[in-house]
């Protein structure tokens, strides 16, 4: 492919990448911000272009040894929940924006500790950086079929880097508060670890189904070569201690590599996501792992007698077969792993740099005097220039130190540099004890092993693994069956650990570093009221610390933070003395800014602290948690009192509104029985009065007495009825029943008076299967009590229509009227007892006023419903029967059901 071409390519890919992260910036959307997915796939920024090409390259050379590097990971990834969700409270609580700023705040808050973890993350991570640049550019050269030319003004992939290093360098310093959500980054990092592992899969099926026939003939034919059966296994004992090491030393990175920081604690927006997190990475990673192997095998039996480079299989087995997209697709998914490592880590990298090394050691005083608008442009200028210069220094790197250096050496080599701030990282969080000298002594005599053992022998032109150990120094150390990488990761380690451990157990911890081990390890505990966790006695003035925030947050913001504070604390505003609470909370708002080493500074130019001993610290520090513990335990018993007495409340308002009811109905049922007692009293007294009365009069009124008797009985049975629907005393008898025949049994006593009203009746039935389960004797009830209703309110020549149907798994029947529609705010309570209409007939209809109300209790004891809704023309009652358990029913698939 043209070079101009391809080139052309990746600036409309980049152009994609920026989109993507001013879309999301710009948007804003929940499905960004609050997405537990989005935050899992930002996290496979760790599948770098060493796991798109580097990892091929180990398992073509030296077997499974590659799956060391995801194993560590895999098997650390679930105590995330413990520990992860620890760091990121104490990073949230004390505004720490990188991991130096972690380590060094928990041993004290030291400027020079953080500096030191500071460079050594630098010094780790430049070369893998520059690892990722070498990725890119022979990738492109190998795409365009172009050489790699020294000279790097015509080499294109010069220009690539220049544009990652702007676009980084413009959207990792869009906030001066960097422990602010990169919202932008983040997402544009996550599409990209999704597309580079469709990528990689898209490689993998073609190799495997596309070139070979499938697994069983990739395998037989890999089974020829001669190294096949032992790069197949973990080499006995002495390979499972390697595995073991280098396992240990993965499970290490992925706490400790700065763009892992970054993204697992950093960029956490809801501690929630990593319930998603702790599953899905790993998934991710075992996704992504499942073609390296066939890759490898599949590569070493196509280029058997060739001398290439095994790291490229990737891109060079497509190309073998002309198939150029599957290339172009593997080069934008490598470019895609590159490109989200380099500016994450590159933005980690930068705040270290600023806030660590260029602030603390340069630039303080001139921030004392500068304005808020000045200072943030310094501030935001120092980053920009940081990003942009350590992307051209890993350029250089590659082009002139690491050019003929393997992606898997090179990665190893950070690893195990980076590995060098586990103990005083894993002994912040866990251990008391843990000190400034233990952890700074550790450090420092872990990196000089590495650099002795590992660095500068890596970097020499004519190194030999085989003649360092020749050297009587590291001969005594020398473990035969161990690869130079697990042994240097073993002694530095443990002489590391050692040390951390022994000089912190033998030296005495100052009162400040004993404040931040309480407070980290016992994070639970003071996460609620932090501040007041911070032991701080001396002179300081609200009005002095104020002229600091001034020249950071500016007027307007550093007033609404001090209104925040007190209304928190119910301080009185009049107030100018600072407690230690207002201490804390002024070094958190500069923390964002300038880091927390910083920003302890500072604070500490415009105050005077009084040192205060261990002993009164433990003591304080043991009220404070006792006081945390009371007040918990107050708030418990308050938010159970609130609960309770909420409970009760709602408890009152339902026994008042049963009273009412209750009132109500024997009002309604005094009601309705008085009035035919008081039709049947009035007529008898006539009758007895009136002896004379002609026999045809006589006759009518005896029918009447009988008539309103007849009503009366059938209130009240009635009354009885609905009593024990209630009460649940009524058994019903549910069994398969057809439900045309059960209604047209319910339709045929009232047929004669629907001709005497000339109605006419029809039925519409769209069922492919008429057997259900219900109560038939019920179902007549409540059908008769439907049709009953209609034959009261429709007017003569008018029309019943029955549909029945099956709906969303339901069995459906309407009954349609051409009757006088109901009023609207008499639809919410037609089915209520006794419900009387405001807008009824002057003539009071015939019957007991709980037809309606039966009908309700009848289809919810079948588990269904009824429904009534007017229409343009009349009313319709709906009623609904579930049809699970009915697996002869078929659904009539008809969408516009509702419309026939």
């Amino acid at each position: 492919m043209n070079s101009y071409l391809l080139f052309s390519l990746v600036i409309l890919y980049l152009g994609l990448l920026f989109f993507i992260a001013y879309y999301a910036e710009k948007k804003n959307s929940g499905f960004w911000l609050n997405n537990p997915y989005v935050y899992s796939l930002s996290l496979a920024v760790y599948c770098s272009a060493w796991t798109y090409y580097g990892s091929i390259g180990v398992a073509a050379n030296q077997g499974l040894e590659y799956m060391t590097i995801y194993i560590g990971p895999i098997i650390i990834i679930p105590s995330w929940i413990y520990i992860n969700s620890k760091i990121i409270r104490i990073s949230r609580v004390h505004k720490i924006s990188s991991i130096a700023d972690f380590i060094s705040l928990r041993y004290g808050n030291s400027r020079s500790l953080s500096a030191i973890i500071a460079l050594v993350c630098i010094f780790a991570i430049i070369p893998y950086i520059g690892l990722q640049i070498k990725a890119i550019s022979e990738t492109f050269h190998l795409i365009t079929n172009t050489s790699n030319v020294n000279n790097v003004l015509y080499d294109s992939a010069t220009y690539v880097v220049l544009i990652i290093a702007l676009f980084s360098s413009y959207y990792g310093t869009k906030y001066v508060d960097a422990s602010e959500k990169r919202l932008g980054i983040i997402s544009a990092v996550a599409v990209e670890s999704f597309l580079k592992l469709i990528f990689f899969i898209i490689l993998g099926i073609f190799v495997v189904y596309g070139v070979f026939n499938g697994f069983e003939d990739l395998y037989k034919q890999a089974e020829k070569l001669p190294d096949f059966a032992a790069k197949n296994t973990i080499n006995g004992l002495e390979g499972g201690f390697n595995w073991f090491l280098l396992s240990m030393l993965s499970m290490s990175a992925i706490f400790l590599l700065p763009r892992q920081f970054h993204t697992t604690i950093i960029e956490n927006r809801k501690e929630k996501h990593l319930k998603t997190a702790i599953w899905l990475f790993p998934l991710y990673l075992l996704i992504f792992n499942f073609f390296v192997f066939p890759i490898a095998w599949g590569g070493k039996i196509l280029f058997l007698n060739e001398n290439v480079n095994a790291e490229l299989y990737s891109i060079l087995i497509p190309l073998k077969f002309g198939n150029k997209l599957i290339a172009m697709m593997v080069f934008f998914g490598g470019l895609s792993a590159s490109i989200s490592m380099i500016i994450i880590s590159s933005i980690s990298l930068s705040i270290m740099l600023s806030n660590n090394i260029i602030i603390p050691y340069g630039w303080l005083e001139k921030f004392k005097i500068n304005t808020e608008t000045n200072n943030t442009k310094n501030i935001v200028n120092i980053r920009k220039i940081a990003i942009f210069s350590l992307i051209i220094i890993s350029f250089i790197f590659y082009k002139y130190m690491i050019l003929g250096k393997s992606l898997y050496s090179i990665g190893l080599v950070s690893f195990v540099l980076i590995s060098q701030l586990a103990p005083s990282f894993f002994g912040a969080i866990f251990w008391r004890r843990g000190n400034y000298y233990g952890a700074i002594s550790g450090i420092i005599v872990g990196v000089i092993i590495c650099y002795f053992g590992l660095i500068s022998p890596s970097f020499s032109e004519n190194f030999d693994e085989s003649l360092l150990f020749n050297n009587t120094f590291f001969n005594f150390f020398h473990i035969p069956y161990l690869s130079i990488i697990s042994q240097i990761f073993f002694w530095s380690i443990l002489v590391n650990a050692l040390l951390f451990t022994l000089i912190s157990a033998t030296t005495v911890s100052n009162y400040r570093e004993r404040n931040y081990a309480e407070i980290y390890v016992d994070i639970n505990d003071y996460i609620q009221n932090h501040e007041n966790a911070y032991i701080w006695k001396g002179r300081a003035y609200i009005s002095d610390i104020q002229k600091i925030l001034v020249r950071f947050l500016g007027q307007k913001k550093t007033e609404q933070a001090l209104k925040i504070f007190n209304l928190k604390y119910k301080i009185n505003t009049e107030n100018n003395t600072a407690d230690s609470r207002f201490i804390k909370f002024s070094e958190n708002l500069l923390s964002g800014r300038i880091g927390t080493a910083s920003a302890k500074i500072l604070i500490e130019s415009v105050t005077k602290e009084d040192k205060i001993s261990l002993p009164e610290v433990l003591k304080i520090l043991e009220e404070s948690k006792e006081n945390i513990s009371i007040n918990k335990q107050l708030s418990e018993k308050s938010d159970q009192l609130l609960k309770l007495s909420g409970d009760l409340q709602n408890a009152n308002i339902n026994l008042i509104e049963k009273d009412q009811q209750k009132d109500e109905f024997l009002d309604s049922v005094a009601h309705e029985l008085r009035t035919p007692i008081t039709a049947i009293r009035a007529t008898g007294e006539i009758l007895l009065d009136d002896e004379d009365m002609p026999a045809e009069i006589k006759k009518e009124f005896l029918e009447n007495i009988i008539s309103e008797s007849d009503r009366l009985n059938e209130i009240i049975n009635d009354i009885l009825y609905l009593d024990k629907l209630e009460t649940g005393a009524m058994q019903l008898h549910i069994k398969e029943n057809n439900i045309v025949e059960t209604f047209q049994k319910a339709l045929k006593p009232l047929l004669h008076l629907f001709d005497k009203r000339s109605l006419h009746h029809s039925e519409v039935q769209l069922l492919n299967n008429e057997i259900f389960k219900f109560d038939e004797q019920r179902m007549i009830q409540v059908f008769q009590n439907i049709l009953g209703n209609a034959l009261k309110f429709t007017n003569e020549n008018g029309m019943v229509q029955t549909k029945f149907m099956v709906v969303n798994e339901e069995l459906k029947i309407s009954i349609f009227n051409t009757g006088k529609t109901i009023p609207d705010e008499d639809i919410d309570y037609i089915f209520d007892k006794f419900y009387q209409s405001k807008n009824q007939n002057l003539r009071k209809p015939i019957g007991s006023g709980l037809g309606l109300a039966i009908c309700k209790k009848i289809m919810i004891a079948q588990k269904g419903n009824i429904k009534v809704k007017n229409n343009e023309t009349g009313v319709t009652f709906d009623m609904y029967l579930p049809i699970k358990n009915n697996e002869s029913v078929e659904i009539a698939e008809d969408k516009n059901i509702d419309e026939i």
